[in-house]
């Protein structure tokens, strides 16, 4: 089995050492783990805005790019995890973002989680993917 480490492009990176994302050789297909993904910083670590609807359109901006950079895509993504600050407040907000992401074909099995926080200040969501693509 082989493992290659996915970096799209574009990546900001993060603190410590830790990899956007995993692709797996399974033989007859790739199994690619996403790492949880936050919005996008600003120079200060704090995200980009405020706005939860807006947090998620960018995190899943950045998936897709790192599904790219791996050689998939959304609609190849199997399993979605969702972790939320205020899941009563903004989950309506980010299924329909989600939704959006998700038309394409690919109708992944979800788990939504609630927590107190994330590394990045501001962070309302976090958002992290499986994806399974045939060779």
């Amino acid at each position: 089995m082989l493992v290659e480490t996915v970096y799209p492009k574009n990546w900001q990176g993060t603190r410590g050492i830790m990899a956007p994302a995993k692709k797996i050789d399974m033989g007859s297909s790739y199994l690619i783990f996403v790492s949880g993904q936050q919005a996008s910083k600003n120079e200060n670590h704090e995200v980009f805005s405020s706005c939860v609807a807006e947090q998620t359109e960018d995190i899943f901006k950045q998936i897709d790019g790192i599904l790219k950079a791996a050689g998939a895509d959304m609609k190849d993504v199997v399993k979605a995890v969702l972790y939320f600050t205020d899941i009563k407040k903004d989950f309506k907000q980010v299924s329909a973002v989600r939704d959006k992401w998700f038309s394409g074909g690919g109708s992944p099995v979800s788990t939504s989680i609630s927590c107190n926080g994330f590394s990045r200040k501001g962070a309302k969501i976090e958002i992290e993917v499986t994806a399974v693509k045939e060779k």
